[in-house]
C-alpha cells in the first residue's frame, strides 16, 4: 500500500512538472487574495502560459531563466516546440527540455544568434525581456529604425528601440519616472502581469469602417460601424461650397444598403487646403450640416487633406467646433493626415479633434525608397502606422483613433504613386510573368510584372498587421478608402 502510494505521488509530480494539468491560482500557496499580481497570475495558468511549482506554489519572487521566459513565450504565440530538437546553440544540448521551445523561438525570430550561445541558465533581464517581445511581434525592423526616439530613462544604453516600443506600448514600465532597470530580472509575476497586458492588447475590439464611391459593387455591408458615402467634395468660389459626385438616387442607395446592414450612413466630404479659408468656419459648417440634413445621413466624415499652417489648423478646429454642437447626436468624423515621427505637424490640433471627433481618421502618407536599382513604394507602411500612432498616444483617446486604408493599388511612376483600380489589380495578377511578393519590413504586398512598373497592395495579411498595431496601442478601427475597389481577401481580412 505504501509504495503504491509513492508510485501515486510520484505520477502527480511528474504530471505537474510536464505541464498536463494545471492548478487553480486560488489554491496556489504564495498567492495571497490581495496579491497585486492575483489576476494575473489566474489567467496565465487557466491559458496554460505558466504551471505552478511542484510543490503547489505559483514562485512568486522567483526569478526567470532564459530558457524560462522563452518557453512562455512559445506558450504565448502558440508556436509548437520543435521536437525532436536540433542544436542551434552550443550551449543547448538537444535533450535539454527547453531545446525545442528555443529552436522555435530562434526561428520565429524572437531571439538571434549571440557568438554561438544563448545562456538558457542566465536570469533574462528586463531589456532582453523588452527585445525578445518586440521580435516576437515582428517588429525588430521598427525597433532598429527608432532606436533614437528619446525615452524618459536615463539608464538605458543599449536596445533602445526595443525598450522604447515596449514601454510606448504599454507592455513594461519603468522602475521609477527616470529609470527602467535594463540589468534588472524578471520575475515570474512581472513576466505574467507582461504576458496578461499584452494579451488584452491583441484581444482588444476593433471596428471596420468604409468609403463607398458607387451603389454598384458594394460588398456585404454586415459588421461595419459605419459608410461613408462620397457623394461630395468642396470646391470654393468666394464661398466653401459642394459639388456633387453622385446623383441623389445612387447616394440614397447607399444610405439604404448600409442601414440594412446595421452600419450608419455617413456623408463623406473631401477637400483640401485651398477649401479651407481664413474666417470661413461658419460658413463651412452651415454648407455641411445642410447637406447632411437634406440626406437625412447618421453622421459627417468630414476630410481635409494637407494642411500645413496654423491659421488652416484653427479653421478646422472652429469648423469642427460648430459641427459639434450642431450635429447633436448625430456622428462626426474627421479625416487628417497623420504625424510623422520628424514631420511636421502642425497642420491639425490632434487633441482638440481628438475631442470634438466620435471618430478622428488618420491617413498615413506614402513612402518611397531607393532600394538598389528600384523603388519600394509601399502603402501605409507599418513604421509610418507607428510613429502616427505612437506621436498621438497619450495625446487623443486611443478609442477613437481610426486608420485610412488604400484599398487598391499603386504604381510607382518613377516620380509619384499613381492609383491602380482593384479589377485593375486582379487583371495583373493574371498577366504571364506577374509574381506577388510580400514585403516584412513594410507588412506590404506588390506585383513585379515582366513587362511594366510594379504595383503595391495592402492584401489580408497587410491588414491583420496594421489592425494588429492599432490594437497594441489601444485602438484598432479600420477604415478601407474605397469599399468597391477593394480586394476579397482585405474585405475578409476586416476586424
Amino acid at each position: 500500500m505504501k509504495r503504491l502510494q509513492q508510485a501515486l505521488a510520484c505520477l502527480v509530480l511528474c504530471v505537474l512538472l510536464t505541464g498536463m494539468v494545471s492548478v487553480p491560482a486560488a489554491a496556489l500557496s504564495d498567492v495571497p487574495d490581495n496579491f497585486w499580481a492575483k489576476e494575473d497570475i489566474e489567467r496565465c495558468i487557466s491559458l496554460k502560459y505558466f504551471y505552478p511549482e511542484s510543490n503547489g506554489s505559483f514562485g512568486v519572487g522567483k526569478e526567470m531563466s532564459r530558457a524560462e521566459f522563452t518557453t512562455v513565450l512559445c506558450r504565448f504565440f502558440g508556436w509548437k516546440p520543435t521536437s525532436p530538437a536540433r542544436a542551434v546553440y552550443e550551449d543547448v544540448p538537444e535533450s535539454a527540455w527547453y531545446a525545442g521551445a528555443i529552436e522555435t523561438a530562434y526561428h520565429q525570430g524572437a531571439i538571434t544568434s549571440q557568438d554561438g550561445g544563448f545562456r538558457p541558465d542566465a536570469l533574462i533581464t528586463r531589456s532582453e525581456a523588452a527585445a525578445m517581445l518586440i521580435r516576437a511581434l515582428g517588429y525588430g525592423s521598427i525597433a532598429g529604425l527608432i532606436q533614437d526616439m528619446s525615452l524618459p530613462f536615463q539608464d538605458v544604453r543599449s536596445n533602445n528601440g526595443y525598450i522604447v516600443m515596449a514601454y510606448g506600448l504599454g507592455l513594461m514600465d519603468g522602475t521609477s519616472a527616470t529609470t527602467f532597470s535594463p540589468e534588472g530580472h524578471v520575475s515570474r509575476e512581472q513576466a505574467a502581469a507582461i504576458f496578461m497586458r499584452l494579451y488584452d492588447k491583441l484581444n482588444g475590439t476593433a471596428g471596420r469602417l468604409g468609403l463607398a464611391t458607387a451603389a454598384e459593387g458594394l460588398p456585404e455591408l454586415s459588421g461595419y460601424e459605419a459608410v461613408g458615402v462620397a457623394a461630395f467634395k468642396l470646391v470654393y468660389n468666394g464661398a466653401p461650397q459642394l459639388a456633387s459626385l453622385m446623383e441623389e438616387e445612387e447616394a440614397a442607395a447607399i444610405r439604404a444598403a448600409a442601414s440594412s446592414a446595421g452600419a450608419k450612413p455617413l456623408l463623406y466630404v473631401s477637400g483640401g487646403p485651398y477649401h479651407l479659408r481664413e474666417n470661413n468656419a461658419a460658413e463651412l459648417a452651415e454648407v455641411l450640416l445642410q447637406a447632411v440634413q437634406a440626406g437625412s445621413y447618421s453622421g459627417l466624415f468630414l476630410d481635409i487633406s494637407g494642411l500645413t499652417t496654423d491659421a488652416q489648423r484653427n479653421e478646422l478646429t472652429a469648423a469642427a467646433q460648430l459641427l459639434r454642437e450642431k450635429l447633436g447626436q448625430k456622428l462626426l468624423y474627421i479625416g487628417a493626415e497623420a504625424p510623422a515621427w520628424k514631420g511636421a505637424a502642425f497642420g491639425y490640433d490632434y487633441a482638440a479633434l481628438g475631442e470634438l471627433a466620435d471618430r478622428l481618421v488618420l491617413r498615413i502618407s506614402p513612402q518611397a525608397e531607393t532600394i538598389g536599382e528600384s523603388t519600394a513604394a509601399p502603402l501605409e507602411p507599418l513604421e509610418r502606422v507607428y510613429y502616427a500612432l505612437n506621436r498621438l498616444r497619450g495625446a487623443v483617446d486611443a478609442g477613437k483613433l481610426t486608420l485610412l486604408l488604400t484599398s487598391a493599388g499603386s504604381e510607382w511612376n518613377g516620380k509619384a504613386s499613381v492609383p491602380v483600380s482593384g479589377e485593375t489589380l486582379l487583371s495583373l495578377m493574371k498577366e504571364q510573368g506577374a509574381e506577388n511578393h510580400y514585403s516584412s519590413r513594410y507588412a506590404c504586398a506588390y506585383l513585379t510584372r515582366t513587362r511594366g512598373a510594379g504595383v503595391w497592395y495592402l492584401n489580408g495579411q497587410s491588414i491583420q498587421e496594421r489592425t494588429r498595431l492599432a490594437r497594441l496601442f489601444g485602438g484598432g478601427h479600420i477604415c478601407l478608402s474605397d469599399l468597391n475597389s477593394a480586394l476579397p481577401e482585405v474585405l475578409e481580412a476586416m476586424p
